[in-house]
């Protein structure tokens, strides 16, 4: 007999779970090399898949993390064991806080070293460590168990409220192996992994009935509502009633900022006035002051304000989180939104609209904001402050709809959160609910490889100093991003001084007129320094235009800046003075 024909061909670890992640259309991986996933990430890209390699894997996780939030499929970030797995740790627990699908696959130490603790290379419990800060946490022992492992973790990501999984891989799974037509047959093609969620017919009865009952009613667009991609939905929703409406900051865009219900620019004004108001996908969390307090018009930070609160949401345990929800409704927003249209239809065109005086006292201080912040705009100091360098982002946006913002920093994010307008869903991701730093260039090296669109990073200059290195992976992959960085030489300002009297700067100054630029110059990516709004406006405009890997070091009045941002009541010194 031949003995040809006796011939298995074998699949070993790293080829199942290639074949596994591609069956489910997973076919992009944020990772860093290194042992024991070297091969592997040779073998991905040879496979077809696209293998971003980073130089941090923190932010490889951050890139997977806004991948999933991007795409509603769990974005793939893979790392070494031990100090790479607590790298990637820190954008999966990222992603867990703000519901953003994430798998972090990480190879580990052999079980049977690492518990009996006798010394393994990067020997690590990295399971047990994973648990408490991700949704779910699997570990694959057996080379037979990679695609039930994959398929857990793509349904534990993305169905119900999504989160970060943690896989555990221990290197020997790698090396393992099993004849291809039985490895084949193990592998599971997720069906319907995150399935509609319907809410109850009295709950939906409910809640419009309460906004029914609303004199001053307003709706809150969260970051959830824009990851369901019901867009046409929420604004048929929202035009429909006539109710004003505020969105969060990864909301923007939903329906346009410029749209007429709007009431962003009267939004001090709204939230203590409104006394009946709709959640969508949002927290009542500290980014809306927890739901009371002096925002919501109560006397104390304890004090409920009087509204009452419909709240649509996934989950039925943030209900009640720290006020009283009086219509809560359950169920994945799309099918939440649909029904409560369904409602409104049902009433033949009698749905009540807002009062007048309601809609006309939000237009009126709508109206002497908007003209304060374009007189503010209009300024043209020297050097620049970031009302100045905003209004040129402000333009290049709008003359730009499509292209991607990605956003961090302290004043930095605040001011351009309230002063660059968005026109389409889902085009600016920033902080999220953590409001953490160190987002920034991982968040446009995944925004730009998911869709292909230009990317512009308005950072501060600290922010940008946690990723600033991947703009060499930026480079690299020759992607359409553009950094500006807005420099006033420190942290919050450049103007602080030790108040020891002694040699070192205070600990929020940076280098003085540091070259930001010349960074990315020494990647052969575009580096420009610019001094005055015109020089920030022809720069943009041409990295836009050429897609080139462009930083631009943006140099901003140092004294320009709030210490803190908006949450300087959280900095107890500060909050003092």
């Amino acid at each position: 007999m031949d003995t040809a024909e006796n011939t298995q061909t074998l699949l070993d670890g790293a080829d199942l779970l290639i074949d596994a992640l591609k069956l489910n259309g997973i076919n992009h991986i944020y990772g860093l090399p290194g042992i024991p996933i070297t091969d592997l990430t040779r073998r991905a890209q040879a496979a077809g898949m696209r293998m971003i390699s980073f130089r941090h894997e923190q932010n490889a996780g951050n890139a997977a993390a806004i991948a999933g939030f991007l795409t509603q499929k769990p974005g793939i970030c893979l790392t070494v064991s031990a100090p790479g797995f607590l790298n990637g740790l820190n954008a999966l627990a990222n992603a867990t806080t703000n519901c953003f699908p994430m798998i972090l696959i990480s190879g580990s130490s052999e079980r049977e070293i690492v518990d009996l603790q006798q010394g393994d290379y990067e020997e690590m419990d990295q399971l047990a460590i994973a648990k408490p800060l991700a949704k779910a946490a699997y570990r694959v022992l057996h080379i037979d168990d990679i695609g039930v492992g994959i398929a857990r973790a793509i349904r534990a990501a993305v169905s119900g409220r999504p989160g970060g999984v943690y896989l555990d891989l221990p290197a020997k799974v790698f090396a393992q192996t099993i004849e291809a037509q039985a490895g084949k047959n193990t592998l599971i093609k997720v069906v319907d992994p995150a399935p509609r969620q319907i809410p109850a017919p009295e709950a939906v009865t409910r809640a419009l009935d309460l906004l029914k009952s609303a004199k001053r009613p307003l709706i809150i667009l969260g970051k959830g509502a824009a990851y369901a991609q019901a867009d046409a939905d929420i604004r048929a929703l929202v035009e429909k009633t006539g109710i004003p409406y505020l969105p969060m900051s990864m909301a923007k865009g939903l329906l346009p900022d410029t749209h007429p219900q709007s009431a962003s620019a009267a939004r001090s004004y709204v939230l203590p006035e409104a006394d009946v108001v709709m959640v969508i996908g949002a927290r009542l969390n500290w980014l809306l002051s927890h739901g009371k307090g002096k925002t919501w018009g109560g006397k104390s930070s304890k004090d409920w304000g009087g509204q009452k609160f419909v709240q649509i949401d996934i989950s039925p345990q943030e209900a009640d989180s720290n006020v009283r929800i009086d219509a809560p409704v359950v169920g994945d927003i799309g099918s939440c939104v649909a029904a409560m249209l369904n409602g409104i239809n049902a009433s033949g065109g009698n749905w009540p609209k807002p009062s007048g005086d309601w809609l006309g006292a939000i237009e009126d201080r709508k109206s002497k904001n908007v003209a304060k912040m374009a007189e503010t705009l209009a300024k043209n100091p020297t050097p620049m402050n970031f009302h100045s360098a905003l209004n040129v982002v402000r333009d290049v946006v709008k003359a730009n709809p499509d292209a991607m913002l990605v956003n961090e920093g302290a004043n930095a994010l605040d001011f351009t959160r309230s002063i660059v307008d968005m026109y389409k869903p889902r085009k600016r991701i920033d902080v999220g609910t953590w409001g953490v730093m160190g987002i920034g260039m991982g968040f446009a090296v995944a925004a730009a490889v998911e869709t292909g669109l230009p990317v512009i990073a308005v950072e501060g200059d600290s922010a940008f100093g946690f990723s600033g290195m991947e703009v060499e992976t930026i480079c690299r992959y020759n992607l359409p991003v553009c950094v500006v960085i807005f420099n006033n030489n420190g942290v919050y300002k450049g103007t602080d001084v030790n108040a020891g009297g002694g040699a070192d700067v205070a600990p929020t100054v940076f280098v003085k007129n540091a070259r930001y630029d010349k960074i990315i110059e020494a990647f052969g990516g575009v580096g420009v320094h610019a001094i005055t709004p015109a020089e920030l406006r022809a720069a943009m405009e041409q990295a836009v235009r050429s897609r080139k890997p462009t930083l631009i070091n943006a140099v901003i009045d140092e004294t320009a800046g709030t210490e803190s941002g908006r949450i300087t009541s959280l900095n107890p010194k500060a909050a003092k003075k």
